[in-house]
């Protein structure tokens, strides 16, 4: 089983120039004018050329105007601050500085399309509340170990299992 990420766009370019100079994602493959392939994160980036207006999922038009959606992405950084820092020369939009939480450090942020993101920090005093302990890191990231597509930061980031700590 294999996990993407697709992004719809009002603009294929501009969402391109955001994401690349945003998280330092490369452009992978380009389908056509209005589809492209970034590289870099865990999972592969589509973004997709949608118009406003046009239909989506569920009867609901999209929109790029700020909107709240249960699902969005969690950038893991080493450093939030510098991060955020890095977002916001590109074009993001601060929501919530950054501040420190109970399993690291986090910030609330949206790309110019109205998509939520939050840019966060591990602390390393996480532990799991389903077994009270910290759970072994080197086992947890054994599977990305030699894998190109991931970078350092997200090697260790422990496994919450309880949500309720996020």
């Amino acid at each position: 089983m294999t996990f993407l990420l697709n992004i719809d766009v009002p603009d294929v370019e501009r969402a391109t120039t955001f994401y690349t100079a945003a998280f330092g994602l490369t452009v992978g493959r380009r389908f056509g004018n209005d589809f492209v392939e970034l590289l870099g994160w865990p999972a592969p980036v589509y973004l997709l050329t949608k118009q406003a207006g046009t239909m989506g999922a569920g009867g609901d038009r999209r929109r790029y105007a700020r909107h709240w959606t249960p699902v969005h992405i969690d950038v893991v950084v080493d450093d939030v601050d510098a991060a955020v820092e890095r977002a916001l020369r590109a074009g993001a939009i601060l929501e919530v500085a950054a501040s420190d939480a109970p399993y690291g450090r986090i910030a609330m942020l949206a790309d110019p399309f109205g998509h939520g993101f939050c840019l966060l920090a591990f602390s390393a005093q996480g532990t799991t509340r389903c077994s009270g302990r910290r759970p072994s890191v080197a086992r947890q990231n054994k599977k990305y170990e030699n894998n190109p597509m991931h970078s350092r930061e997200h090697l260790e980031i422990p496994h919450f299992c309880d949500t309720e700590m996020m």
